[in-house]
């Protein structure tokens, strides 16, 4: 085993940089003094003060700027994306993606931008495996899991996913498949949605379901070269229209009255204050739930009103931690799974398992690289979350080896690189993606929407139309967020007028 690298450690993926550089005066502040840009004077003042450089951000601040309006932004990290993090791997020169990785079905934010750019975008291919009692596979417990899910109704009162489970599923010692099919369901629910099956409301899941089917959502795709390419597209636009991006800047606190905001922040040029008749807040929502002085925790003054707080309470951060193992070679390749000589893993796309540190694995079919993913949903996010570099490894080859019954000490001697990103433990994300709890009902919209046409907010957690918890759910987000700010600026001018 030849190196282990988080993030930080990582090569830095400076495409956006190079791409912007014409207009680099114009658009980054990167930990960088203000007196070392020799050509360039910041204004503390703008029509809109964003807080996030994620995609939520990114979105609002192109539809605003695009109308004419000066739009700051300010990101408490040191990358801009949020919670879509790519390095390229140096060996591969494949994408590595500590946060978003999947397209989930044809959204046509992300699908048409994409396309616009000739950027490739590959469908996920190949089988899917299940590890079970020592013995691997094929799965074929998709059909019966959709029938449970089909069972939830959002026209009855709500309820938990867990409760859902044991009035739709009692315990049956006499149809294990259903038993099995009602197993697989908890581990969907808690998997895919890295939610809690106690706290997750049906309802909120009913929304999203039907969302998906909209857009295709049972298929999953990836941009070739990664998720970073949306982000380049974002900062090509936002380096054109004068757009600029402070990071390592962390705000702190946002007094605000009916149409002026002050927005005080610290960053490496010490403390500031930036004023906007419009404040945009794109932070993750495990972070507006966070209370000072927690970092990244912001305070509001006064304080927001008691209906967006209560919203706050019936959202739920999910969790969830990923790790991604560079081998030497696609070692599964040769794999030939019990009773199936003739077949083997090497058209594995995913592996799924009841393991309790790293229960599924995905690899990057169609590309062959030899590169495998482990994912920690919920209990198992738990359990390896502030643990240091070694632990998380250790037990994600230990898993995979379980899994795959190799030995631990043969994985290690293949394996290359490996990269991981704790979002639980991150200050400026406190988790992975959002969910609703029971009573959710109403929540999204009400952290949407806007307080006295001053304060406005997006992301993720802020989705109304069933696609929380995705990238396409963001940037809708970012979108709705500056209509309804371009709809204050008009009303403003007929004012004037």
């Amino acid at each position: 085993m030849r190196e282990v690298l988080t993030h930080r450690e990582l090569p830095s993926n400076d495409r956006a940089t190079v791409q912007l550089q014409p207009a680099a005066a114009r658009t980054h502040l990167v930990n960088e003094p203000r007196s070392t840009r020799g050509k360039f004077i910041m204004s503390t003042d703008a029509d809109v003060i964003i807080v996030g450089a994620g995609v939520s951000g990114l979105a609002a601040a192109a539809a605003l700027s695009r109308r004419g309006h000066s739009v700051v932004i300010l990101e408490a990290r040191d990358w801009i994306g949020g919670r879509v993090l790519t390095r390229q791997d140096p060996v591969c020169r494949a994408p590595i993606e500590f946060g978003a990785e999947f397209i989930h079905g044809r959204p046509a934010s992300i699908w048409k931008a994409l396309h616009k750019r000739n950027v490739n975008i590959a469908e996920v291919a190949g089988d899917s495996w299940c590890a079970e009692k020592g013995r691997l596979s094929t799965c074929g417990f998709f059909s019966e899991v959709e029938d449970i899910l089909e069972e939830m109704d959002d026209r009855s009162p709500d309820e938990s996913f867990l409760s859902f489970l044991r009035r739709c599923c009692p315990d049956s010692k006499q149809n294990t498949a259903r038993q099995q099919a009602k197993e697989r369901a908890l581990e969907y629910v808690s998997g895919f949605n890295a939610a809690d099956p106690e706290l997750v409301g049906v309802h909120w899941l009913v929304k999203g379901m039907r969302a998906e089917e909209k857009i295709e959502g049972d298929r999953a795709f990836r941009p070739a070269t990664g998720y970073a390419c949306l982000i380049d597209i974002f900062l090509h636009e936002l380096s054109r229209a004068d757009v600029l991006i402070q990071t390592s800047t962390v705000v702190e606190e946002i007094e605000w009255k009916h149409g002026h905001s002050k927005v005080r922040a610290h960053g490496p040029q010490g403390i500031k204050s930036l004023t906007a008749p419009w404040v945009l807040v794109t932070l993750p929502l495990a972070v507006l739930q966070a209370s000072p002085p927690q970092l990244g925790a912001v305070q509001f003054i006064p304080s927001l009103p008691e209906p967006k707080l209560k919203a706050l309470t019936k959202l739920e951060m999910g969790k969830a931690i990923r790790v991604v193992l560079r081998f030497r070679n696609r070692f599964w390749d040769a794999i030939s799974p019990q009773g199936k000589r003739s077949k083997t893993l090497a058209g594995m796309s995913f592996l799924f398992s009841q393991d309790q540190w790293f229960p599924t694995w995905w690899t990057t079919l169609p590309a062959k690289f030899p590169i495998i993913t482990g994912w920690a949903p919920f209990r198992c996010a738990e359990r390896v979350s502030g643990k240091d570099r070694s632990f998380v490894v250790a037990h994600s080859l230990g898993s995979l080896g379980l899994l795959l019954n190799m030995a631990t000490q043969d994985l290690e001697s293949l394996l290359e690189a490996a990269y991981f990103h704790d979002w639980q433990s991150d200050p400026f994300s406190r988790g992975a993606y959002s969910y609703g709890k029971v009573g959710a009902d109403g929540a999204p919209e009400a952290l949407a929407s806007p307080v006295e046409d001053t304060l406005f907010f997006a992301g993720e957690a802020t989705d109304t139309t069933g696609r929380n918890g995705t990238v396409d759910g963001a940037i809708a987000s970012g979108r709705r967020a500056a209509a309804e700010i371009l709809l204050c600026t008009r009303a403003n001018r007929a004012i004037q007028r």
